[in-house]
C-alpha cells in the first residue's frame, strides 16, 4: 500500500513538473512577444528633436537652398534602420554662385544604425572610388573650431566625377570625428528612454570644390548646431522659436490695439454723422 501511494504521489509531482513547466513555456512567449512588439513600436515611433531640422532656414547669410528629392527607397531604408529625422539640402551662394549640399541626419531611436552611412561606406556603395581622407578643422563665424574629417572621392571614366566630403558627428552634444564612440555595444543599445538628448547626428557638406564646402561650413555650422541638443540637453533653435512666438504676439496685440482705435474712431465718426444729422434736422424745422 505504501509503495501505491508514493507511486501515485511521484505520478503527481511529475503531473505537476509538466504541467508547470508548459505554463512556464507560454508566459515566457508571451512576454517575448509583447517585449518585443513593445521594442518595435518603439523603433517604428521617431525620437523627435524640439524644432525638426525642416526648420532649418533656407536661406543663410548669401546661401540660399533648396531641397532635394531622396529616392523613396532610400528614405524607407532611412526611416527603418536609423534616422529620426534628416535634411538634405543644396545651397547656392548668391554672391560667388558657389554650391555645396548639406546632408544632415539625427539618430536618437538607434544611435549605432548611423554606421552604415559612414562616407567610406556609403559613397563606394554608390559606385564612387575613395581617393584620400584627413583630418581637418575649420573656424566658424563665431571664432569655435571645428574638427572635421575631409574625405576625396572620384567616379571612373567614362562618367569622371570628383566630389569632396566634409564629415563630423554630434555625439550628445558633443562635435567628433571618432566613430567608436557610438560603434560599441554601449553605443549601438537602442534608445529605450526615448530621451532625445541621447543621440548621433551626421554632418555632411560636399561639393566639387574643397573651398565651397569651406565657406559653407563657416557659414552655416553654428545655426545647424542650434537644431541638436547641447552637453545640457538644451535646443537653442526652440528659444528663437519662442522669441519668434513672441514677437508674432507682439504683433498680434499691436494689430488688435489698431483695429480696436479703427474702432474707436469708426464710433466717434459715426457720433459726429449723428450730431450733424441732428443739426441739419434743426435747420429744416426753422
Amino acid at each position: 500500500m505504501r509503495d501505491m501511494r508514493l507511486k501515485k504521489m511521484g505520478n503527481v509531482w511529475t503531473w505537476f513538473i509538466w504541467i508547470l513547466a508548459i505554463l512556464l513555456l507560454i508566459s515566457s512567449g508571451v512576454t517575448y512577444r509583447l517585449l518585443a512588439s513593445h521594442l518595435e513600436l518603439l523603433f517604428d515611433t521617431p525620437i523627435l528633436l524640439p524644432v525638426p531640422l525642416s526648420a532649418l532656414p533656407a536661406q543663410i547669410g548669401d546661401w540660399v537652398g533648396r531641397d532635394l528629392a531622396i529616392p523613396t527607397t532610400t528614405k524607407e531604408y532611412m526611416e527603418k534602420n536609423f534616422a529620426d529625422d534628416f535634411l538634405t539640402r543644396r545651397y547656392i551662394n548668391a554672391a560667388t554662385k558657389a554650391w555645396a549640399d548639406v546632408y544632415i541626419v539625427y539618430c536618437s531611436s538607434r544611435p549605432g544604425g548611423i554606421l552604415g552611412h559612414r562616407p567610406r561606406v556609403c559613397y563606394p556603395g554608390g559606385g564612387w572610388v575613395h581617393d584620400s581622407t584627413e583630418p581637418s578643422q575649420f573656424i566658424s563665424r563665431s571664432g569655435r573650431p571645428i574638427p572635421w574629417l575631409i574625405h576625396r572621392f572620384h567616379k571612373p571614366a567614362p562618367t569622371y566625377e570628383q566630389t569632396v566630403v566634409l564629415n563630423f558627428y554630434i555625439l550628445n552634444g558633443q562635435i567628433t570625428v571618432d566613430e567608436n564612440g557610438f560603434s560599441g555595444p554601449w553605443g549601438r543599445r537602442p534608445n529605450i528612454a526615448g530621451d532625445p538628448a541621447r543621440y548621433v547626428a551626421q554632418i555632411q557638406i560636399s561639393s566639387v570644390l574643397e573651398n565651397s564646402i569651406r565657406e559653407a561650413a563657416k557659414d552655416m555650422t553654428e545655426l545647424i548646431l542650434d537644431y541638436f541638443p547641447d552637453e545640457n540637453g538644451e535646443v537653442r533653435a526652440e528659444v528663437r522659436g519662442q522669441r519668434s512666438e513672441i514677437r508674432g504676439q507682439k504683433l498680434e496685440i499691436r494689430g488688435q490695439r489698431s483695429e480696436i482705435r479703427g474702432q474707436r474712431s469708426e464710433v466717434r465718426s459715426q457720433e459726429k454723422m449723428k450730431d450733424f444729422y441732428h443739426e441739419d434736422m434743426k435747420g429744416t424745422k426753422i
